[in-house]
């Protein structure tokens, strides 16, 4: 006979869930040696539970099916919801199992005694604390059904010590998931007539509209039609390079974004939601949809996106249309002073075939898009929920979930130290991930902010809050400590030997780039007023100005 941890984890692994990021507790022992009855699960210890969510994100992304995490008790989850946030806004599924004390233990309010589904509701639209140990192989299975969507979710399954190392678990199969439906005639026939009528037509596209089977349906009506092609500021993933349509991401800043927006009239929406300045600032504007424009959903998170979109294809009559595609070009060798936009034409310079970006660079990856647009074929990932910390982890789940393709981290010094503890995972498990800290030792993305929000009388004190400079972080004594060859590089000719070597070597190599700011000095001061200016001066010239700052 199973007890509650078999049954849970036999449930896991036949419905295809075989990977899972641990940072267990006292609470979890009988899962943590349940794991080795059960040989199909691969378990991966993390040493902060912002890296075990972080990496089940980044492994959901890449494999298309959920991981599941094995948190300790409330505190635990609340060093995990960062990332945990970030996967529900990129709607990624992440089975996300808790450890709580046991039931007859609750009543004590021992020192780790919290209220766990409070917290998990936070990130979590599914929340369910298991009662008994018959009863979890259901429970498991119902969490499953709840985080494969569409769209994906964060499923929390809160698992008591008790129901845990009780006898009697059965494991449970999950029942088939219904096919998601297309978009209905009647929607499909009113956007079809919106790209047929006269005006300039665009799409935002987010999810799985931006993989590369849905990017070849939208080439051929973009091409049928004339509209554009937008996708959300950070996508949960997008397919992109050489052979594909080339789509252009909205601008991070909202002044950018307005500019690439200004004289859209029609503007449909695929699997995407309106775009909306990241923050509020003063006196201006959050919903960043042109007044005279008419807004369309094709296709919700919740619908079939590729039948959706041949739906599409079909009635604007564009099956046979050629689609146009990105051409194969690389940027030339980088030279000269060593610049974070040096680091970027590197990458696209030498990026291999099949790899994957992962993208928390901030300020300093403002150029990568440009760069690595007519590269070989590869996948990006990027800060879908804006909560820094992701990289990392993301490597380490894409890593896993793809031990054949090359993954490349980017990451800015500040929000590399929120999950640095990623590194040592990366070295336990050996995995091919390079990952590239811009050290400008600066958290660099507020000094801008500071700047564009208004905040009068900023001085010393203030500027310290965002100055990493005292005392300097070292990111190869931080790497080599935890297992991760690494090495420094202060001139473009030793980013590119230190890129090439850890290209051709396989395993976790880091390569921390001494560079300055992206926007600093005077290009940082006048920036406000720049952006300030966009909406007065004419389209063509705010355009050009708008691919100057963030092509």
């Amino acid at each position: 006979m199973s007890n509650g941890a078999q049954a849970l984890l036999k449930t896991l692994v036949d419905a295809g869930i075989t990977t899972c990021f641990t940072n267990p507790g006292t609470s979890e022992m009988h899962f943590v040696a349940a794991l080795d009855t059960v040989p199909e699960m691969r378990a991966v210890l993390a040493l902060f539970e912002g890296v075990a969510t972080g990496a089940a994100d980044g492994y959901a992304r890449m494999a298309d099916k959920p991981a599941a995490t094995l948190l300790h008790l409330g505190c635990g989850l609340g060093n995990g919801l960062a990332n945990l946030h970030n996967a529900r806004k990129g709607r990624v599924p992440v089975l996300n199992i808790v450890g709580d004390h046991a039931t007859q233990h609750v009543k004590y309010d021992a020192q780790l005694q919290s209220d766990i589904e409070t917290v998990a509701r936070n990130v979590s639209p599914w929340v369910r604390t298991s009662q008994s140990t018959a009863a979890l192989g259901r429970d498991a299975a119902e969490a499953i059904t709840q985080c494969m969507g569409p769209p994906g979710n964060v499923a929390t399954l809160i698992l008591p010590a008790d129901v845990s190392w009780g006898e009697g678990g059965v494991p449970q199969a999950v029942p088939p998931r219904p096919a998601p439906p297309a978009a209905d005639d009647a929607v499909v026939a009113a956007v079809a007539q919106a790209l047929q009528g006269p005006g300039k037509k665009a799409f935002l596209l987010g999810g799985r509209a931006l993989r590369a089977e849905a990017l070849m349906v939208l080439g051929r009506i973009a091409a049928k039609t004339g509209a554009k092609l937008f996708a959300e500021v950070f996508p949960t993933r997008i397919e992109r390079g050489a052979g594909l349509p080339h789509v252009e991401r909205i601008a991070y800043l909202a002044e950018l974004a307005s500019v690439q927006l200004t004289g859209i009239d029609q503007l449909i929406l695929v699997d995407a939601k309106a775009p909306v300045s990241f923050f509020a600032y003063p006196g201006k504007k959050s919903y960043l949809v042109p007044e005279d424009c008419q807004l369309h959903e094709l296709a919700a998170p919740t619908q079939d996106v590729a039948a959706s979109l041949d739906k599409l294809c079909t009635a604007v009559e564009a099956g046979q249309t050629a689609p146009v595609l990105q051409a194969a070009r690389r940027p030339a060798r980088p030279r000269g002073k060593f610049t974070a936009d040096k680091v970027c034409k590197a990458l696209g310079h030498l990026l291999p075939e099949n790899a994957i970006l992962v993208d928390e660079a901030q300020t300093s990856g403002i150029m990568l898009p440009m760069f690595t647009a007519g590269a070989p074929r590869h996948d990006v990932l990027t800060l879908t929920g804006g909560a820094i910390g992701q990289g990392l982890p993301n490597a380490v789940g894409a890593a896993i979930a793809c031990p054949d393709r090359k993954v490349i981290a980017l990451a800015g010094d500040g929000s590399a130290m929120y999950t640095i503890q990623a590194l040592w995972t990366m070295a336990r498990e050996k995995l091919d991930v390079v990952s590239i800290i811009f050290n400008n030792r600066s958290y660099a993305i507020l000094n801008v902010e500071l700047r564009r929000v208004g905040a009068a009388g900023a001085g010393d004190k203030a500027r310290a809050q965002l100055d990493l400079k005292h005392p300097p972080l070292d990111f190869v004594a931080l790497s080599e400590g935890m297992g991760v060859r690494a090495r420094r590089a202060t001139t473009t000719e030793e980013f590119l030997a230190a890129f090439e070597h850890a290209l051709r070597t396989p395993g976790p190599h880091l390569i921390e780039a001494i560079v300055p700011p992206t926007l600093a000095g005077l290009k940082l001061r006048i920036l406000p007023s720049l952006l300030e200016s966009l909406a007065n001066l004419p389209v063509p010239v705010a355009r050009a100005l708008k691919r100057k700052i963030a092509p």
